[in-house]
């Protein structure tokens, strides 16, 4: 859906894409065209949000969260989000950018953990109506320099614990969800240099705001 006010831009990809670093550049693009915005994450962005990421990530070695559980923890996540801080700053004329979205689970809890597509669409529509991102950037990287970029950064959390197998059923996931929604969603390879992705996001913005422009 496109939205009238503010614009909804989503950022993916597996672990270790870089997504955090390249976010400052689209920050600085935004800031520099005067462009009034926020950047939030999934799950997360409010205070209830951020409360369920911390369940979500949380490594517990005595009891395993189902996919199931896990799926509607992050609806719920995603329902207080939306209501709290996306749908009201798209509103106001806000461009919203979020570190990942609804097609992250469809990657991680549809193809990564094998649940049912159409109960992720049935409450993809129940908690998000008709709105859905302008623009989706998905990341790609091989998940095994993904995973090799991750674990130098800290303790993994209980996501990145699970196999390469989980996360190279994700990645494909990702690019699949870009074939079929080519009009939404664009394709960076995230193994270039920082300067290199940084060029495409750019250009990737520009060409946006040129078409918004054009249809002001």
């Amino acid at each position: 859906m496109k939205n009238k006010n503010g614009l909804f831009i989503t950022i993916e990809g597996v672990e270790g894409v870089g997504k955090s670093t390249n976010i400052e550049t689209i920050k600085q693009f935004l800031a520099d065209q005067g462009i009034d915005f926020i950047v939030t994450r999934e799950p997360g962005g409010t205070i209830w949000s951020e409360q369920i990421r911390d369940l979500l990530l949380k490594v517990n070695d005595d009891e395993d969260l189902t996919g199931l559980s896990e799926l509607l923890l992050i609806f719920a996540a995603r329902a207080q989000h939306l209501d709290r801080l996306i749908r009201p700053s798209l509103a106001a004329g806000k461009w919203v950018i979020c570190d990942r979205f609804t097609d992250a689970t469809y990657a991680y809890q549809g193809a990564g953990r094998g649940l049912d597509r159409s109960k992720i669409a049935e409450l993809e529509t129940l908690v998000q109506e008709e709105l859905r991102p302008d623009l989706t950037i998905i990341l790609d990287l091989d998940p095994l320099t993904g995973l090799q970029r991750a674990q130098n950064r800290a303790a993994l959390d209980r996501f990145e614990r699970e196999q390469l197998e989980f996360f190279e059923k994700v990645r494909q996931a990702y690019l699949d969800i870009a074939s079929a929604e080519q009009e939404r969603c664009i394709v960076v390879d995230a193994s270039q240099d920082l300067e290199a992705v940084s060029s495409e996001l750019l250009i990737i913005l520009e060409e946006k705001l040129s078409l918004l422009q054009q249809d002001d």
